[in-house]
């Protein structure tokens, strides 16, 4: 494991606690695998990484059809520990209200009228 580093956000210049350690995995870890690691950016900071991440599912929610949403990617990405504010949901009046990434992720309708059901 590496030791935490505080790195600067590549996007706003934020300073932020990067990397593993033997206690604890990077908090990014907790996202699920969208980017393809690159020289030409470093990290993001939470704030950016969240939005990016959050731009990068809408685009490809907005690009299935109902002939592809059934054989989507996104039930092929390993099953994160724990739900993301942002990207599998947002809070409304104290009530989770799950986001498309989410029901994706389960990879059918689950037949309760779900707001943001993509099926």
């Amino acid at each position: 494991m590496n030791a935490i580093k505080v790195k600067h956000c590549s996007s706003c210049s934020t300073p932020f606690d990067c990397g593993d350690t033997t206690a604890q995995s990077c908090w990014c870890n907790n996202y699920p695998p969208l980017f393809v690691p690159t020289t030409a950016i470093d990290c993001l900071c939470p704030a950016c990484f969240a939005a990016a991440s959050s731009d990068k599912i809408d685009d490809y929610i907005n690009s299935l059809t109902p002939e592809t949403i059934l054989d989507n990617k996104v039930t092929a990405l390993p099953k994160a520990a724990q739900l993301i504010e942002g990207i599998d949901y947002y809070l409304e009046n104290g009530n989770y209200v799950f986001k498309p990434f989410f029901h994706l992720k389960r990879g059918n309708c689950c037949g309760n009228g779900c707001r943001h059901c993509p099926y």
